[in-house]
């Protein structure tokens, strides 16, 4: 391998070193790159068009359930973030906050948004009059400021990111839970059908719930250093902020009723997620459903063959392209075959096709997956459909072995020696009973930086307990009181 060559690859191990990995994936991909003040990020495109494939289907999916987008300021005053006083308190730390501005000390202080529940709800008080106005379903597509983030890694935290943040207004408790099941639904769908990630299903133990909500659920993913992602969470916020901001509304027989709201959301943590989980120590690797490139074509020539080649690759291109995959022919003149095989790797295009003289020849093509180099040859007449089916099975072989990882990585324990030792020696997710207290969480923490990453849905079905069975004792796994709840343990990002 050339000098070049060495220098476009990645030098670090996934195994060995995945915090230098991973940082040396999202650089060397183009995906990222760091901004001159600490822990903020500088979206490339390439990093950003991975942002649009995810808002792409999750706008579609909301649109398609009733949800409006909207707009809303990024600062608010602190009058407004003090009518809830459970996020002032619960952000209290993270907020960033402006003084002045041009020359002026400004009269009140405004927040930098962590995020908007207490400058929304005020609009959808307003906006709410009568039953008929409900439910009220907004979502934003914006960036937030969480300033306490230490320890910044690209999409994974930063202290500033993107996000979406849905906020929704119900008359009837019931109708809030369908939104909070609607929208953990999709989330879940997103990392299963668009990312190629399978998900746990739960939601978050009353200490580390949403400040305000009632009930926090969460999507959670296990990567293959075995720390847990935070995938996307959906509040179920009761009437404590319809209560603080007077969102209410007059029901049929004209009395005046407090309605029940939620809010939901999901980061570019799913980008972080989609990185760790696929790309190995060649680079990154993407699923067909969100790779700028799905297929990049390298023709292989010498002089007397160039020309036959390369209209050879450009007419199957543009068949390509015409069938809706994106395409990239790479006929560059001053890059070798063995280079460009490389660059695309490193880029994590799923699906390469490699045209010599002889595929032109035979009339075939020859494809290489990107996740396994299994390598085939198909037919030019075929080769649009051949393309998509090798694409689906791309897809498969990622979910596939990410499904592994977690099926494989959900273990039961019932003591404290137990639980320290299974997080240490395997990592993943440690499932055991828990009397409730949020101590016996600590005395975890304390010695091993595990947390209460989620509990099992008390009335939802989902993929919650993977193939473990419930836990057979009554006992707290850690201080033995009695137990009535489940807890799952792991390290986290």
């Amino acid at each position: 391998m050339s000098d070049e060559s060495q220098e476009l690859g990645i030098t670090e191990s996934k195994s060995h070193k995945p915090g230098e990995w991973y940082a040396e994936v999202v650089q060397k991909a183009n995906l990222a790159d760091y901004a001159p003040m600490g822990g903020f990020i500088v979206t490339k495109p390439r990093g950003y068009a991975l942002w649009e494939a995810i808002q792409d289907a999750l706008d579609g999916w909301f649109k398609e359930t009733g949800v409006d987008n909207v707009y809303f300021p990024m600062f608010i005053p602190e009058s407004f973030l003090e009518r809830e006083k459970d996020i002032v308190e619960g952000f209290d730390p993270e907020v960033a906050w402006v003084t002045q501005g041009g020359h002026d000390e400004l009269e009140e202080r405004l927040a930098v948004r962590p995020t908007s529940e207490s400058i929304i709800a005020p609009f959808m008080a307003d906006w709410t009059r009568s039953h008929r106005d409900l439910p009220l379903r907004l979502n934003q597509w914006c960036s937030v400021v969480r300033w306490e983030a230490t320890e910044t890694k690209p999409f994974f935290r930063t202290k500033e990111f993107m996000w979406q943040e849905g906020h929704t207004a119900h008359a009837t408790n019931e109708s809030a839970w369908e939104e909070v099941w609607t929208r953990l639904d999709q989330y879940e769908r997103v990392y299963e059908d668009v990312l190629a990630i399978p998900v746990l299903r739960g939601k978050k133990p009353e200490h580390d719930k949403f400040p305000g909500a009632d009930t926090t659920t969460t999507v959670e993913a296990l990567m293959p250093d075995g720390k847990s992602v935070q995938g996307a969470t959906s509040h179920n916020l009761g009437q404590s902020f319809a209560e603080a901001f007077d969102i209410t509304y007059a029901d049929e027989d004209e009395d005046e009723k407090t309605a029940y709201t939620t809010s939901w959301g999901l980061s570019w943590r799913a980008i972080g997620a989609l990185i760790m989980t696929h790309s190995d120590d060649q680079g990154l690797v993407l699923p067909p459903t969100v790779a700028p490139t799905q297929v990049a074509i390298v023709p292989i020539w010498q002089e007397d063959t160039k020309e036959d080649v390369l209209e050879y690759s450009q007419e199957i291109a543009d068949d390509l392209e015409e069938a809706g995959f994106r395409v990239e022919l790479d006929d560059r003149d001053e890059r070798n075959p063995g280079f460009k095989f490389n660059e695309h790797e490193l880029n994590g295009v799923p699906l390469r096709l490699e045209i010599g003289p002889y595929e032109v020849e035979d009339e075939e093509v020859t494809l290489v997956h990107r996740p396994d180099n299994e390598e085939s040859v198909e037919d030019r007449d075929e080769i649009v459909d051949a393309v998509d089916e090798h694409l689906e099975t791309i897809y498969d072989k990622l979910y596939q072995a990410a499904e592994e990882n977690l099926e494989n990585n959900v273990r039961e324990a019932h003591s404290p020696e137990e639980i320290l030792g299974t997080i240490g020696k395997h990592g993943g997710y440690v499932k055991t009973s828990w009397c409730g207290d949020e101590a016996c969480e600590e005395a975890i923490k304390e010695k091993i930086a595990a947390e209460i990453v989620m509990q099992p849905l008390d009335d939802e079905g989902g993929r919650t307990a993977g193939e473990v069975p419930e836990p057979d004792r009554d006992e707290c796994g850690v201080c033995g009181d009695p137990a009535d709840e489940i807890a799952y343990f792991a390290k986290s990002y």
